[in-house]
């Protein structure tokens, strides 16, 4: 039987394409003599480059014609078309080869934002996007998500500093808009009742909110006279502020050494949960309902289920729409951690 060549469509983000990677594994362990190509915009191939279930990946730059002249020259066999938007069927009519997309559920959460009708099936996004390839003949294999790491991103211990290097709690500050992430005097609370070592996790734009808690926290420029009685309260937060410090990989890497994860409705969230970790999952004005929460990894929803106002949007907004953004002001932190 000849080669099967399959192109795998998904340009964005993080988390989204963390998530097809149980698809590409599947496609590639379960069909015979499979060649698995993936198409995804060039800022996110570090996510896919050590995955040893893709055996070439196809990046979009800005403009699609040079990237359709370079598909056509690979002669597919078949399209899995996971985003499913403008462009991917552009992609795919310039193709014109056999090929399956993934419904989105538009209109269902379209019902739930503006109606507050939930028509939404109660299944995981991935689980969805098994059923994208059951046409081929490939079945959900219950392994979770990938993520490999090159080896020159490991994080050693010793780049941590010494309160950090025996564990730690990671906390993804991040999120892609203010409404899904928690206020700087919620991170602030959240982070004294955990209580431990915390390496606090997000990019660049995340850096000015980890040095404010990391201030709060850490007692280094504190009197003398002040730090004695905090350490008899029990104080033993410590944050670490490694924002915008390390590279998307190197930051999986920390996850992968954290004991638990803390995280808002993010990449890393689902970078965690290939990494089994056991997650708290904070949620403000989208829901875990949209079938987006941690994948086949132990995990607690934080979130305020006493809203008729969520979720307000399927994506997030710069700040609340009803002023009062409850539905992160007042979430309750309730967990314990050994």
């Amino acid at each position: 039987m000849s080669k099967q060549k399959i192109l795998v469509l998904r340009f964005s983000s993080i988390g989204d394409i963390v998530l097809t990677t149980p698809i590409v594994r599947a496609l590639k362990t379960q069909l015979d003599d499979a060649e698995i190509h993936f198409c995804t915009k060039a800022n996110f191939a570090s996510i896919l480059e050590a995955n040893p279930y893709i055996d070439k990946v196809h990046l979009l730059e800005k403009d699609l014609n040079p990237l359709i002249a370079e598909l056509k020259k690979e002669n597919f066999d078949h399209i899995v078309d996971l985003h499913n938007n403008l462009r991917t069927r552009i992609i795919k009519t310039r193709l014109g080869k056999p090929s399956n997309a993934f419904d989105k559920l538009n209109w269902e959460k379209w019902l739930i934002v503006n109606l507050k009708v939930n028509k939404l099936p109660n299944v995981h996004i991935v689980d969805r996007y098994f059923e994208t390839v059951k046409p081929l003949g490939v079945k959900k294999d219950m392994l979770g998500l990938d993520y490999f790491i090159p080896e020159k991103d490991e994080v050693e211990k010793d780049w941590l500093p010494e309160t950090h290097r025996n564990g730690y709690i990671a906390f993804a500050i991040g999120g892609q808009l203010n409404t899904k992430k928690l206020p700087i005097d919620r991170m602030i609370e959240l982070c004294d009742k955990i209580n431990k070592p915390i390496v606090v996790l997000g990019g660049k734009e995340d850096v000015e909110i980890g040095e404010r808690l990391e201030d709060f926290f850490n007692r280094k420029h504190d009197k003398a006279d002040m730090i004695s009685p905090l350490e008899e309260l029990g104080k033993k937060a410590n944050i670490y502020n490694a924002c915008g410090k390390f590279n998307l990989n190197q930051s999986a890497s920390i996850l992968k050494g954290a004991s638990h994860v803390f995280t808002h409705d993010t990449g890393l969230m689902h970078i965690a949960s290939a990494f089994k970790k056991n997650i708290f999952s904070i949620w403000g004005n989208t829901i875990p309902e949209f079938g987006m929460y941690p994948y086949q990894t132990k995990f607690t929803i934080l979130e305020n289920k006493k809203l008729d106002c969520r979720p307000c949007s399927k994506i997030g907004f710069d700040k609340c729409p009803k002023g009062h953004f409850k539905c992160m002001n007042d979430i309750i932190f309730d967990f314990w951690i050994p």
